[in-house]
């Protein structure tokens, strides 16, 4: 297992311009796991988005509860495993077809961007592509630290000479040569456990992508990557920030607070089991308080299991309070992290929140205060007939995931140098141990 640290997840081919092709995503959340399989069909540039190719037609999806899982990190392989055949297999039988391959989300790992510069002399002249790659490697490998794995390795820009914003180098004359590189990595132990719940499944992992990088592909507008954009993608067990300038991906960044912590400061505020604190949450947690708050009262059932404990009688305005305390705590940190990264020259640019935590009462208002920034609340866009439980902002992730095939052409991929292992090739192990042993 020596030079995890260096390895590239798996990447996705470019999905062909003309040709219709079938793609499930896989979103292994903390609280819940989502399942989506679609079919992307070509459509003319001017009926889509800009950049996507292809219109997506969702046959199947799922939702059931999340098992296994802290923090979006795989703790319990078995129990995680159990979760994610039920999930697929639910989807599976709504769009009559069977899965072979999923596009997997991370949201872990403490998810990180780097802008990396990175230069070399020029050979012959003209750069050709392998320089490109060849750069690029570079500087991908410099970015990424010991026990990291890289999910993303995004050129943002090139100069010829010095002379930056160079958008297609190739064929060009100078003698030195660089790019500009968003790298994004994650801790490569918790993106290998997740594959590896994936691949027990017996199923290929297609790609792992970044989940507020394809929350963004899912929710933002054309204008909005243009002129800047924050996406906040807030889970159950993190909160993870992609930001896009001038149409690009350009930083990542996350912690792992969500929308569970809010459950849980509940749970122990008012002294109640999980799942009623989840269930309060859910049907009255707001961030706002309002003078009738104080005077309208609520039964809470007792934590324990004794039937004679008496439930106890809160305000709505110590709910409230309880969940604007943790809802500030994660604003101001996603404050701080937008403050360290590029997006702080951006003045005009605005935040989109998505993920379910995003769909709290008030949770728009707050953001605003404290962020100091136009808000708004992301949905999928540009899909034909989602059914309603999957046009809400939790849904961000898994459909994004469908729509980034038709960006796998932005990224550099690590060349694999396949070796034909003699043992173990066939079970699950072996496809691991085959990716891992590719990668270095």
């Amino acid at each position: 297992m020596t030079g995890l640290d260096r390895s590239q997840t798996p990447k996705t081919r470019p999905v062909p311009q003309k040709r219709t092709a079938l793609v499930a995503s896989l979103d292994i959340g903390t609280s819940k796991i989502a399942c989506m399989i679609a079919r992307l069909k070509p459509c003319p540039g001017n009926e889509a988005l800009r950049g996507r190719s292809h219109a997506v037609e969702l046959i199947g999806y799922s939702q059931i509860q999340s098992r296994g899982v802290k923090a979006g990190a795989v703790v319990d392989l078995a129990e995680c495993e159990q979760a994610v055949r039920q999930a697929v297999a639910v989807a599976e039988r709504m769009a009559k077809v069977r899965v072979e391959s999923v596009l997997l989300s991370v949201s872990a790992g403490r998810l990180q961007g780097q802008l990396i510069e990175a230069a070399a002399e020029i050979r012959d002249g003209a750069v050709t592509e392998a320089d490109v790659s060849r750069i690029t490697s570079t500087g991908m490998r410099h970015a990424t630290g010991y026990g990291r794995t890289v999910l993303h390795a995004l050129p943002v820009g090139y100069a010829l000479d010095g002379v930056k914003g160079i958008r297609d180098p190739r064929g060009m004359v100078a003698r030195r040569f660089g790019v500009d590189m968003n790298v994004v990595t994650a801790d490569a132990t918790v993106a290998n456990n997740l594959m590896l719940v994936v691949e027990r499944c017996h199923l290929n992992v297609e790609a792992m992508a970044a989940s507020p990088y394809v929350a963004g592909l899912s929710v933002l507008t054309d204008d909005e990557a243009d002129i800047g954009a924050a996406v906040v993608e807030m889970g159950a067990g993190t909160t993870t920030i992609a930001i896009y300038s001038g149409g690009r991906f350009v930083h990542a960044s996350g912690f792992a607070i969500g929308g569970q912590h809010i459950t849980m400061d509940m749970a122990r505020g008012l002294s109640a089991c999980i799942a009623d604190a989840e269930r309060i949450k859910t049907l009255y947690g707001t961030v706002l308080t309002g003078g009738s708050d104080a005077r309208e009262l609520m039964s809470v059932p007792a934590a324990g299991d004794n039937e004679r404990d008496v439930p106890q009688i809160v305000s709505r305005a110590t709910i409230a309070n309880i969940v604007r305390q943790r809802a500030e705590e994660i604003f101001e940190m996603v404050r701080d992290r937008l403050a360290d990264s590029p997006f702080a020259a951006e003045p005009k640019a605005r935040v989109v929140l998505s993920g379910g935590a995003s769909q709290l009462t008030g949770t728009l208002e707050l953001a605003t205060q404290i962020l100091g920034r136009p808000v708004r609340i992301g949905r999928p866009l540009g899909f034909g007939r989602l059914p309603n439980e999957a046009k809400s902002s939790s849904f961000a992730v898994p459909s994004g995931l469908l729509v980034y095939p038709q960006y796998a052409h932005l990224e550099h991929v690590e060349p694999r140098h396949t070796r034909q292992l003699k043992t173990g090739t066939d079970g699950y192990f072996g496809k691991v141990g085959r990716w891992l042993r590719e990668g270095f």
